[in-house]
Parts: structure tokens; sequence; C-alpha cells
């Protein structure tokens, strides 16, 4: 909550205080009045910055592109560990042929290599637990949205798109692609022969 906002002591204290005055039958009427007020402000302004939040980009955006990343990342992975350890293949095939020290000494290189290449397995495991992870978050935020949907006073489903703030190179440097957003090689000869 923003600095301006009361914390959860605080509106257990206004309604303890509403609470007192009503039992007690004291005529403080326009003092119960002003401290349903504050509380009624303190509920506005939470309700403002959960709105504000805009908690359904974290299901409808940010976690579903991490996850996509995370997945890619694997592929990627596992794919260049596959091509490392083909070329492994190779160079222990050559080794075996060259013979002598040189080709013990390569052999030797290339088991390092195959050793070293058990990180894609381990880094593997643990992504798909962050992405468990993050599925696990993703489930509790709808859960969430659903109860409060209708009660905040703006569209927290996050069905528009997030407004891209940055400005200048920054807009521009968006990283490595999904396969299935990124620009294609016949896009860019396109874009390229115009200048032509």
């Amino acid at each position: 909550m923003s600095e301006n906002s009361y914390g959860r002591e605080q509106v257990v204290k206004i309604i303890s205080s509403v609470l007192s005055r009503v039992e007690s039958g004291t005529d403080g009427r326009l003092e119960i009045f002003r401290e349903l007020k504050q509380l009624q402000k303190i509920i506005e302004e939470a309700r403002q910055e959960i709105g504000a939040a805009r908690a359904g980009d974290i299901n409808s955006t940010h976690i579903p592109t991490a996850t996509d990343e995370l997945d890619a990342v694997v592929a990627a992975t596992a794919e260049a560990t596959g091509a490392i350890m083909d070329s492994c293949d190779i160079i222990g095939e050559k080794a075996g042929m060259v013979g002598g020290d040189i080709g013990e000494a390569l052999s030797a290189e290339v088991t390092k290599i195959y050793e070293a290449c058990s990180f894609q397995d381990i880094t593997g495991q643990r992504i798909k637990k962050v992405v468990s992870t993050l599925s696990t978050i993703e489930d509790k935020v709808k859960k969430l949205i659903a109860v409060l949907s209708e009660k905040l006073p703006v569209d927290v489903d996050g069905n528009g798109d997030a407004e891209d703030t940055r400005v200048g190179d920054d807009r521009l440097l968006n990283g490595p692609q999904m396969p299935d957003k990124a620009i294609t090689q016949d896009d860019i000869d396109k874009l390229l022969s115009q200048f032509d």
C-alpha cells in the first residue's frame, strides 16, 4: 500500500471504535460517521491499488511469457548439448585414428566435455521446478482475481496489453524471440530489398 494508506491495525482500530460507540449507546453519530468515512477511504485506496497493479497481467502476460522463455531455454540447451555431444563423438573417432599420446590426450578431453554436458540435465530439472512454481502462483492469482474482480474499480483481467514504457534503444532491444514470434530471415530480406 502507499505511504498515505492505513495499515491493518488502523482499520481494526476504526472498526473497534465504531462498534464500541454503537454498543455503548452514546450519541456520537457525527464521530461514528467520520470514522466510517475514514474506513471507506482506506478500503477505496486498497481497491484502487490492487486494481492499478493489473493482477490479470500476471496471468495473461508475465507468467506465460516467463514459462515460454524457460521452456525455450530448456529446448535450446538440450539442442546445444546434443550438438556438442555429436561433435565429441566425431572427435573421439578421430582421436582413435590418431592414436598414441595425442590420441589419448584428445580422448581424455572429450571425456571431460561429456562430463561437463551433464549440466544440461541438472539445468532442465531446476527450470522445470521454477515453471511448476510459476504455475502454482498463476493458479493462486487466478483465484484472487476471481474473488476480487467484481469489487475492483478497474479491469484486472489483463485483457489489454500493458503499455511499453521503455524509450529509445531500450524499446528496440527485446532479446531472443520465441520462434513463433521472431522475425524470419525472409522478413529481413524483404525489408532490406526495399533499399536496393
